[in-house]
């Protein structure tokens, strides 16, 4: 054999040797993965000739099965498609899957573990395999307001309620959003031009805008340093610089109010700075207590903590302060700017938390497990995360977001702040993304509002003209529900 066959057999051997590592890997260690990816049709496209369970929320049927003239079952979505599509997402076949028909697959197409004993049951006894039920949290009225009033505004944005005892979702809307039927249809090249129209879409309607997105939040992340700031000692009577604009420690930036206003006097109470939101003031606030206190009270209400939202039900972006090197880069991400970065979801739960007491429940969608029979199979109970912060505190955060509640021109009582967040690289002339958020202190429920870029009044938009309204819409809505 001369050198060049020796070295061609040498080459074909290695590259032999390598193609059987890579199947054996493949095959013995990644299967579970890549069976299991949301991207895998045919995890979808084999479960067909079984009933898949329903996808329910206060007695609504959001997805069910029915059978085709083939026998297959096909995945229809009868009640207020658009208003429920970013949470339940789809079930296709070409396209894979997306939310609860994602996370909650194998409940539904009745092949998890725990579901093992029902169905043997089912085989002893002849019944038809079928997939379990999914209940979600979700309030239907309430869900609706929150879709109708970002949606009829023609808004890009998300509303998130909570209710804050137990850590249910009661609302979860996103704008724009999509049908899920239609990308789910057994007529493909009408699911093929469905899909590829929403991909393409620069408005993104596929992303939920309360989980998958981060934002930053503007002066509704003045409650973390205020909480910071109390948790140290002070009160609403502490003294704070009022002045219309500061010069951060760098000596070069400054910052400013909005619209370069002063807050008043040379010096205001902290209750005056937060009802006004002055920016001066928790710039003051932020160089008195420094960075390893707003970070820690930060991490306390689930910001840059692992694994925050893991039994949601759906993935969750993760929130972050963003990285704080200086005195500087503190006052800026004290309120709210920077790198500071959160979902809707997040930012709903400081709200909650502060509404219950301090205490920050674990935020879930799924209620309840049932069977074919309707019968309880899994039941989602409270779960208290930890005492973010001390009860006082939580109550002394509440009088100073109904005092700002009502300098917002609010009239039923609630508890509330405001964010008007720049963004972009030229985040001087962008369109400020509006926030909200809130609780009904007599109440047992909380939202979070974002409605991006402004929403219909460009620069010219603030959090309490563009998203108070939706907020307490959406509250009001909850309130009635509850009596």
């Amino acid at each position: 054999m001369n050198r060049a066959i020796r070295n061609v057999s040498v080459f074909v051997f290695v590259l032999i040797a390598i193609l059987l590592v890579n199947l054996t890997w493949i095959q013995g260690f990644q299967t579970d993965t890549y069976a299991h990816n949301s991207r895998n049709a045919r995890q979808y496209f084999e479960t067909k000739s079984v009933p898949r369970g329903q996808i329910t929320a206060g007695g609504q049927i959001l997805a069910q099965s029915t059978p085709d003239e083939d026998g297959y079952y096909q995945r229809a979505y009868p009640t207020a498609p658009a208003a429920y599509g970013s949470v339940i997402g789809y079930l296709s076949d070409r396209y894979g899957a997306a939310g609860i028909e994602q996370s909650q697959n194998s409940i539904l197409d009745g092949t998890d573990d725990s579901l093992l004993p029902s169905q043997v049951w089912d085989t002893l006894t002849g019944k038809e395999k079928r997939g379990a039920n999914v209940e979600l949290t979700l309030n239907p009225t309430v869900q609706q307001t929150a879709y109708d009033q970002l949606s009829n505004a023609g808004y890009s944005g998300s509303v998130v309620a909570l209710r804050p005892s137990t850590g249910e979702i009661l609302g979860m809307a996103s704008t724009p959003s999509y049908d899920p039927e239609a990308v789910s249809s057994s007529d493909s090249e009408a699911a093929d031009a469905t899909f590829e129209a929403l991909q393409s879409d620069e408005n993104a309607p596929l992303l939920n805008r309360s989980t998958q997105q981060t934002q930053p939040p503007g002066s509704t992340f003045k409650l973390i340093t205020t909480a910071t700031a109390l948790a140290d000692g002070d009160n609403a009577d502490t003294m704070v610089t009022g002045a219309p604009q500061i010069t951060l420690p760098d000596g070069t930036t400054t910052l400013e109010n909005y619209g370069g206003s002063s807050c008043g006097a040379d010096q205001v109470t902290l209750r005056t700075a937060f009802e006004k939101s002055c920016n001066t003031a928790f710039v003051d606030l932020s160089q008195r207590h420094g960075t390893d206190a707003f970070k820690d009270t930060a991490k306390a209400f689930g910001i840059d903590e692992e694994n925050t939202f893991g039994h949601v039900g759906l993935p969750v972006q993760d929130s972050t302060v963003g990285e704080i090197p200086d005195a500087s880069a503190l006052a800026q991400s004290a309120i709210g700017q920077r790198d500071v970065a959160l979902t809707p979801l997040q930012n709903a739960v400081i709200a909650a938390t502060i509404a219950n007491g301090g205490k920050r429940m674990e935020p879930h969608l799924v209620k309840e497990v049932t069977g074919a029979d309707l019968k309880p199979l899994e039941t989602t109970k409270p779960k208290e995360v930890n005492q973010a912060i001390d009860g006082e505190i939580a109550s002394q955060l509440t009088d100073l977001m109904k005092d700002a509640e009502t300098y917002a021109g609010g009239t039923m009582g609630l508890a509330s702040k405001t964010g008007t967040a720049e963004h972009g690289e030229d985040s001087r002339n962008s369109n400020p993304h509006a926030w909200y958020v809130a609780f009904a202190p007599e109440g047992d429920v909380a939202v979070a509002v974002l409605v991006e870029n402004g929403g219909d009044r460009g620069q010219a938009a603030t959090g309490g003209a563009v998203a108070g309204p939706i907020g307490r819409a959406v509250i009001q809505a909850a309130l009635q529900e509850a009596q």
